[in-house]
């Protein structure tokens, strides 16, 4: 099977003269939606950033922040804990 093909219906092809990396599928279809449920799932559980991304294909954790950051329901709990215990306060 090629790059280009669609074996089931979830992707549909590539249009005419686009760039490899682009689809004519849009957020909603069936591909994105898994895509990003996986994504959202592993970033809840608290996997890292840095694994997601790799796992996602991302040059970068940046990317996966800039799409997924708001699914890190613990992002920021560990700096607030460090600077509370400087201060002498329990959490």
């Amino acid at each position: 099977m090629s790059p280009d093909s669609a074996a089931v219906p979830i992707i549909p092809p590539r249009p005419k003269g686009a760039k490899s990396w682009q689809w004519q599928a849009a957020p909603k279809d069936g591909f994105h939606v898994l895509r990003h449920t996986y994504a959202s799932l592993l970033l809840e559980a608290g996997e890292s950033v840095v694994t997601v991304a790799r796992w996602l294909g991302h040059s970068s954790p940046a990317i996966t922040l800039g799409y997924y950051a708001h699914f890190m329901p613990e992002a920021g709990s560990k700096g607030r804990t460090a600077i509370d215990g400087l201060l002498g306060r329990e959490r």
